[in-house]
């Protein structure tokens, strides 16, 4: 799948990977209840990579969740390639990338890898795991255990694992937000590589505007209190990117929108 190829713009989207329309997220009940989320509407285009952003609060990580079928909605709609979030979680339709690696320490990165088969049942479809380790760029390392690796790595088998069952969307939750500065630019060059690979579709969440620009075709702004859309915003950026681009006027000036949207939030 070529990375030129892929557009956002509605008149290319005929039936998008998500589609999520009025939603609300409400914890709680009475006048304990907190709403979470109110009014989204968003749909994401299937090949997309959409990152979302807003401050602590907002929402995004509820949004994610609720996506991957982990939190309920309280009104409106969640449409994953036409399923529910529910019948879209059954059919492995998504995977989850956490902050944390989460990786089992006794196991080798490669057995790290199989682990979504051995637990779920073998899929048909699934992605050769040896394969996949080269993919995110740790071919030879497959024996390393956890604590053999730093902290990049440990992200790359993660990426890896969520692969193996070559799921239709990626959802990642600040996958980067613990890595040190040096190892987050890479990996945001990584993870576009792995994108232009794969064709997945990427929903990514971030707590940097930079990152936020970087990585996607669009970026997702929440407000707070409750959680909403504030703006949707395209990144008319070509592909492939590259760290420079960070010192041209169009990254800056997009860069600097999201920071006094973010202000006003």
């Amino acid at each position: 799948m070529s990375l030129s190829a892929v557009r956002i713009d509605d008149e290319a989207v005929a039936t998008p990977a998500v589609s999520v329309q009025d939603l609300d997220v409400v914890f709680g009940a009475g006048t304990g209840a907190v709403k979470a989320l109110s009014g989204v509407n968003v749909d994401i285009p299937e090949g997309g990579l959409v990152t979302m952003l807003g401050p602590s609060g907002c929402g995004k990580s509820t949004l994610l969740r609720a996506l991957a079928d982990l939190v309920p909605a309280s009104a409106g709609e969640i449409s994953i390639f036409g399923r529910s979030p529910q019948k879209a979680r059954e059919a492995r339709d998504f995977a989850f990338v956490f902050q944390d690696a989460t990786l089992l320490p006794w196991r080798s990165a490669i057995d790290n890898v199989r682990l979504p088969l051995e637990v779920g049942g073998g899929a048909e479809k699934h992605a050769d795991p040896i394969e996949l380790l080269r993919l995110v760029g740790l071919a030879g390392r497959e024996k390393a255990l956890p604590e053999e690796l730093s902290g990049g790595m440990r992200q790359r088998v993660a990426i890896a694992r969520a692969l193996v069952t070559r799921p239709r969307i990626l959802l990642m939750d600040e996958p980067f937000g613990a890595l040190d500065e040096i190892t987050r630019d890479k990996l945001n060059e990584e993870l576009l590589r792995i994108w232009q690979e794969t064709g997945t579709t990427i929903v990514f969440v971030t707590h940097s505007i930079p990152e936020a620009v970087f990585l996607g075709q669009r970026v997702l702004v929440l407000a707070a209190n409750p959680g909403r859309v504030r703006e949707y915003m395209p990144v008319d950026l070509p592909f492939p990117r590259h760290l420079k681009m960070r010192d041209t006027l169009q990254f800056v000036e997009l860069t600097a929108h999201l920071r006094q949207l973010l202000e006003e939030c």
